[in-house]
């Protein structure tokens, strides 16, 4: 190996050091075990050691941490508009734009396509790094930590019912046009993927069994595809009310 080489590999260790304790800075939690947060910024397109474990358990830490953060600060609202508001805080964009805030593009370990393709700014890649990070902090220090980085993430948000007139993502749509009629929630399955590893489609079917409809959706991360089945199912129930058939 040449001494040139060398000196690059060492520079690119020391910033990815660098930027690695930042950030640790900057979210205020000091990892007992660091691998955790390398594994939540790792792309599948980089490693098989990578992020979409934590980015599961991460997405129930963050549902459950605003839930209770919205139940303690408007604990007058009812539940429909509790929920609308939580919807409003943890979708895609606004956990891109916390992501973004907390430098994340610069600290994701991709694979060379990915990164060559723009992955470090993808939404999807992001919002799901932050989750990553989420369930990181779970593991690592428990519910409270993560709960109370949930609450410093959202510290500058102002909290209040006119969140909920923000509109409703069709997913939140649909479970309130269900539960209004007294019907089970939908079940939400991936019928398959396409495309290479660090450019997937997602391909997930939305079906609701107690009136025999389904609708299926594409996206470039599961929860998008989901969103787009969902808005899709709506619109065929928007169709059979108005024949007078659901």
């Amino acid at each position: 190996m040449s001494s040139s080489f060398r000196s690059t590999a060492s520079q690119a260790t020391t910033v990815l050091s660098a930027d690695f304790l930042a950030l640790q800075q900057r979210l205020r939690h000091d990892f007992a075990q660091p691998r955790l947060l390398l594994r939540a910024l790792t792309h599948r397109s980089f490693a098989a050691d990578h992020n979409e474990r934590l980015e599961f358990l991460g997405d129930s830490v963050l549902g459950l941490a605003v839930s209770a953060l919205l139940f303690e600060k408007l604990g007058q609202l009812p539940e429909g508009d509790l929920s609308r508001v939580r919807a409003n805080l943890v979708k895609q964009d606004s956990l891109v734009e916390i992501a973004s805030r907390l430098g994340l593009p610069a600290c994701l370990r991709l694979g060379e396509g990915e990164k060559r393709s723009g992955g470090q700014q993808r939404p999807s890649i992001l919002a799901d790094a932050l989750e990553a990070i989420l369930g990181a902090v779970y593991l690592d220090a428990g519910f409270d930590a993560a709960a109370a980085l949930v609450r410093r993430l959202y510290g500058d948000t102002v909290l209040d019912g006119q969140m909920g007139a923000l509109g409703k993502d069709p997913k939140t749509e649909l479970q309130e046009w269900l539960q209004g009629r007294k019907m089970k929630l939908p079940v939400y399955r991936v019928v398959t993927t396409r495309g290479d590893a660090h450019q997937q489609t997602f391909d997930v079917e939305c079906c609701v069994a107690e009136i025999a409809c389904s609708q299926r959706g594409l996206g470039a991360s599961r929860r998008a595809a989901e969103q787009a089945a969902a808005a899709a199912l709506l619109q065929q129930l928007g169709a059979s009310v108005a024949a007078g058939k659901a």
